[in-house]
């Protein structure tokens, strides 16, 4: 409504224009301040009629501050213990967010734990298992070179030498079977170990921690509630990425680059003018006609892109940081175009 009353009022405005200078002009040049002073008059009228326009080479849109969403989330089903956070805190990176009973998994570490004493036990009796097989084993070994020189010279029966000969090859047999035992030993006690390493992760994963520096969002689950596996229980806002969403016509997503410069105004503080910078430009359009054939059709289709807000300046101002807001943005499609005054960079003190 307001840019059709502007439409009405201006060719009125320049109407006047022409009606009150121009005659003004054909006066002597006793007359010429006081025209000069009426026409500085009606082009601020004129301006205020119309509005400020920008530069051909900056589009402005309306957009709305979002931050990249972090959900903290439990790994395994069971009951929440604590949860150690409110919303609106400032966590972080690796801060415990919330714990989950582990109880139960403390048991099964118990017993896994017994299992590997079990297993190396068994190692050591298969070390000493070994250590026999081969005194019998050497002990075989002799009997049968003595059967072996006594059947050579004449003293030995060839049945004393055969059994010698059996005695000796169970020896080795039996010697086989105890390396055997203690491979299956080892085994057995890296099996228990791996075990026990399983359940002292999910222990670990049940302290539930913050990836990343944020604020509290949502508190989702309290404590006592039992959650299923991956539920979410803490919502956090990661105040490093923040950037405003906004949707351009293809006609300026087309001379879009990434890195180009941006402002940012927004609703709740009009007074100040924050710099940002074209982080993404999406690749295919995000309102689009069933048909798109002429000049006038291909203007309605729409390019979401981010402007992302340096996260240096995120971090000075991070108590004023807040998703939702809603504001204009302003991008510039020609890098040699300057930024106009009003769109200088101005942030609070």
């Amino acid at each position: 409504m307001a840019s059709q009353r502007r439409s009405h009022f201006l060719p009125l405005v320049l109407a006047l224009s022409a009606c009150l200078v121009l005659p003004a002009a054909a006066q002597d040049s006793a007359a010429g301040g006081s025209a000069a002073g009426l026409t500085a008059k009606l082009q601020a009228l004129i301006g205020r009629l119309t509005g400020n326009k920008l530069p051909a080479g900056i589009f402005s849109t309306n957009g709305r501050i979002e931050a990249e969403q972090v959900l903290v989330a439990a790994k395994l089903a069971g009951r929440v213990l604590a949860v150690l956070v409110e919303e609106g805190q400032t966590v972080e990176t690796g801060q415990v967010v919330a714990r989950m009973d582990t109880s139960e998994l403390e048991a099964q570490l118990a017993g896994a734990q017994a299992q590997v004493r079990r297993a190396e036990k068994a190692i050591a009796e298969a070390e000493a298992a070994i250590a026999q097989r081969e005194s019998e084993r050497t002990l075989a070994e002799q009997e049968h070179q003595r059967a072996s020189r006594l059947n050579q010279s004449g003293y030995g029966t060839a049945q004393s030498l055969d059994l010698r000969q059996s005695q000796l090859n169970v020896a080795v047999a039996a010697l086989r079977a105890a390396n055997a035992a203690l491979d299956e030993a080892h085994a057995s006690a890296d099996a228990a170990r791996a075990e026990v390493a399983r359940i002292q992760s999910q222990i670990d994963d049940s302290t539930l921690r913050a990836p990343r520096r944020g604020r509290v969002e949502y508190k989702l689950v309290q404590s006592g509630e039992v959650v299923a596996a991956g539920a979410p229980i803490v919502t956090l806002l990661d105040l490093s990425d923040v950037y405003m969403t906004v949707f351009v016509p293809a006609r300026v997503a087309g001379r879009l680059a990434l890195g180009d410069e941006a402002r940012i105004i927004l609703d709740p503080a009009p007074d100040y003018v924050v710099p940002a910078t074209v982080s993404f430009v999406a690749s295919g359009a995000q309102f689009t006609p069933k048909s798109v054939e002429t000049a006038d059709e291909r203007e309605k289709l729409m390019f979401r892109v981010k402007l992302r807000i340096a996260a240096e300046l995120l971090r000075q101002y991070e108590d004023r940081v807040k998703t939702g807001v809603r504001g204009l943005a302003y991008v510039r499609t020609d890098p040699a175009t300057a930024w106009p005054d009003t769109l200088g960079v101005k942030l609070p003190q």
